[in-house]
């Protein structure tokens, strides 16, 4: 896949891997456009890569997915690239019920819903648009779940299987989808259950995966894994 001039759309990209990802296709001569909920990060962002352009969006809102695609389409013509990447992941205790799934945010509208609900909002676009993909970001939970994250892994399964499916669905359409799956990475995500587990290991540099995606989507790798996730299997 060519990684120049392209007009991409990162969701989450103000932090994390989405970060990387958006940092890592600027030094490539792309456009590139980030989404987020907290406006500051977005500013944040801006501030470090003034090229960058950014827009408030909770990808879990159906109505704010809607103004997102009508604003992206109308501002970027040539949007070509749809990278979903925006996730959450809570440590849920499925023996008290209801309880700790209401207690905070919605892992399945976050974490599953938004990315398919985005993309059929962007397909149009998409398929009219030249050297177009798709890059759904999983999990190495996939191949090997972690009881204290249930939904999380549930989710992350389930966007496995969909960009699978998405993919077969397109074929011949010339839409390329790609999977990349990370292995635990440093960013901010679940930092409470990392610290309730003890783990110290926060995980490889977001960088540093970002540049493998880079390099599979230049290969036309379509599971594009890193790390230990190289070494799970379905």
């Amino acid at each position: 896949m060519n990684l120049s001039g392209n007009t991409v759309l990162i969701t989450g990209g103000a932090t994390g891997i989405g970060f990387a990802l958006a940092e890592a296709l600027l030094k490539r001569g792309n456009r590139v456009i980030i989404c987020g909920r907290r406006e500051e990060r977005l500013q944040r962002a801006k501030e470090m890569h003034p090229d960058l352009f950014i827009k408030v969006c909770d990808v879990a809102d159906r109505e704010d997915q809607r103004r997102l695609y009508e604003w992206a389409t109308a501002e970027f013509p040539e949007l070509n690239i749809l990278v979903n990447n925006a996730g959450i992941q809570r440590d849920i205790d499925l023996t008290k019920g209801l309880e700790d799934i209401l207690s905070g945010e919605n892992e399945i509208r976050i974490n599953l819903e938004g990315p398919i609900f985005l993309t059929a909002l962007f397909m149009q676009q998409l398929l009219a648009s030249k050297n177009p993909a798709i890059v759904n970001v999983s999990s190495g939970l996939v191949f090997r779940p972690m009881a204290e994250v249930p939904i999380y892994c549930a989710t992350k399964i389930a966007m496995h299987m969909y960009t699978q499916l998405l993919r077969q669905q397109l074929e011949g359409r010339g839409v390329k989808v790609f999977e990349a799956v990370p292995p635990i990475v440093e960013t901010e995500l679940n930092l409470p259950g990392r610290k309730k587990r003890n783990i110290t290991f926060r995980g490889i540099p977001a960088d540093e995966f970002a540049a493998a995606v880079i390099s599979g989507l230049e290969k036309d790798e379509f599971e594009i894994r890193y790390g230990m996730t190289k070494l799970q299997q379905e």
